[in-house]
């Protein structure tokens, strides 16, 4: 297992990056880790792209700053790969995991020569057909778990299903 791992979340306002990544903080905090899960963004709008991040440790983490060189890259939106620099610093030992229909091969010629791991997920059509609407989140946050082996696949469901008990869904 990795010392630690660093994991940079690229989305749009409203998609559920930074609350993925909240999320994934507090569920390796139930597991006994030491964590971050912050966001960066600009204008607080709809649809502009965020950035958010998480670090996790067995140890305490005594970084406090942005991420530049992320062990995984999560893509909730696939068009903020022609407009933002989604694999800069991204380690080659790491991977990318893109919301999106398409093969990650379609990818390659977007990811200025990033020669990783290149996952993709189609977490649009799962939510809709699971939840009913787009909540692509939810889906990436499992996928990042099972690509990068922050925390046991079980040890994080339990995390997830103890995060939402006390909460009432309309």
């Amino acid at each position: 297992m990795r010392e630690i791992f660093e994991i940079r979340w690229h989305g749009r306002g409203g998609q559920g990056a930074k609350t993925a990544s909240l999320l994934l903080a507090d569920a390796a905090f139930s597991g006994g880790m030491y964590v971050q899960g912050f966001p960066e963004y600009g204008p607080e709008r709809m649809g502009a792209p965020i950035t958010a991040y998480n670090r996790i440790s067995k140890n305490p983490v005594r970084v406090h700053s942005n991420i530049y060189e992320p062990d995984f890259v999560v893509v909730v939106d696939e068009t903020l790969i022609e407009s933002v620099d989604v694999t800069k610093g991204l380690k080659e030992d790491g991977a990318i995991i893109i919301n999106s229909f398409r093969s990650a091969s379609d990818f390659i010629p977007f990811l200025k020569g990033y020669k990783g791991k290149v996952f993709t997920c189609d977490a649009r059509t799962i939510s809709e057909e699971i939840l009913g609407k787009n909540f692509p989140n939810t889906l990436m946050l499992g996928a990042v778990v099972k690509v990068s082996g922050v925390m046991e696949e079980k040890e994080f469901l339990k995390a997830m299903e103890d995060s939402f008990k006390h909460k009432r869904f309309a």
